[in-house]
């Protein structure tokens, strides 16, 4: 699927971002942790976000990682999931949905609206 995306969506995005992380500093701790450990266990974004939004994570689901560590991986989905702001996040998530799981995390990052602008590919 190929999603389109404006400046002023992502730094739309971005403002919301930054007010759910002085909001809910614990939760946005959480986030970024897991958007951390998605990143250097170099699993989909696509697959991060469909398991913090209960969504099935179709052909985003890892095939090749070793039993052990996706479940290390879902204890600290766990941790962030069963937070009790989580519907916070889900908020922004739901919001911000056609802005894809990866420019979200991209942005939670720090990463600039200006160079996640444009269309990128999301596998499913």
């Amino acid at each position: 699927m190929i999603t389109l995306c404006s400046q002023n969506e992502l730094k739309s995005a971005q403002a919301a971002l930054v007010e759910l992380e002085q909001s809910y500093p614990e939760l946005y701790e959480k986030f970024i942790d897991v958007i951390n450990l998605t990143r250097a266990m170099q699993l989909k974004y696509q697959y991060m976000g469909s398991l913090i939004m209960n969504e099935d994570p179709g052909n985003a689901k890892p095939e090749f990682v070793i039993g052990s560590v996706i479940r290390l991986y879902q204890r600290e989905m766990k941790k962030l999931t069963s937070d009790k702001d989580i519907e916070a996040l889900r908020n922004v998530f739901l919001e911000y949905k056609h802005t894809g799981y990866s420019r979200l995390s991209q942005l939670a990052l720090g990463k600039a609206p200006e160079s996640l602008a444009g269309s990128s590919a999301i596998i499913q």
